[in-house]
């Protein structure tokens, strides 16, 4: 498996038109960024709310996806996407620990990819010296490795 399969396969493989799921993946983002804003003043900038703010945007971004018909082949190869039809190649939906795993990858994504983004809020706020930029990263990290290993493990095997 190449980078590209890799990144397709964890990032938008899963991006067909499903409604249902993308009223989760909403729900999920804006309790994310309730915990963010409705965290003290003080405590704002560390580590916890800015994890739960960052995966707070991709869980939109994915949710907003999700609802578009036309993101249905996004991933997908050529040939693939020439073979899809209507009634064939539909993809199940997944069980609820893959989609409890994947939920968790996504969240994860966040910090692990918009962690460049706490240099903004340094120019926004310059009281805030040492954002904490690498641990953000490795929570991040962490969480999407944690969700791509339980996914991995509850998935059935391919034929």
């Amino acid at each position: 498996m190449n980078l590209r399969q890799f990144v397709s396969e964890n990032f938008a493989a899963d991006l067909e038109y499903h409604p249902r799921r993308a009223v989760v993946y909403l729900l999920l983002g804006t309790v994310s960024l309730a915990i963010w804003y409705f965290s003290p003043s003080n405590a704002k900038f560390t580590v916890v709310p800015l994890v739960f703010g960052l995966g707070s945007l991709t869980l939109f971004v994915k949710g907003a996806f999700l609802l578009r018909k036309s993101s249905e082949g996004l991933g997908m190869s050529e040939q693939e996407l020439a073979a899809l039809s209507e009634t064939a190649k539909q993809k199940r939906l997944p069980t609820l620990p893959e989609q409890a795993a994947q939920i968790l990858q996504d969240f994860g994504a966040g910090s692990l990819l918009l962690w460049p983004l706490l240099s903004l809020g340094q120019d926004i706020d310059s009281s805030w010296v040492n954002p904490p930029r690498f641990i953000v990263f490795v929570v991040g990290a962490g969480l999407f490795v944690i969700g791509w290993c339980v996914r991995k493990l509850t998935a059935p095997p391919s034929p």
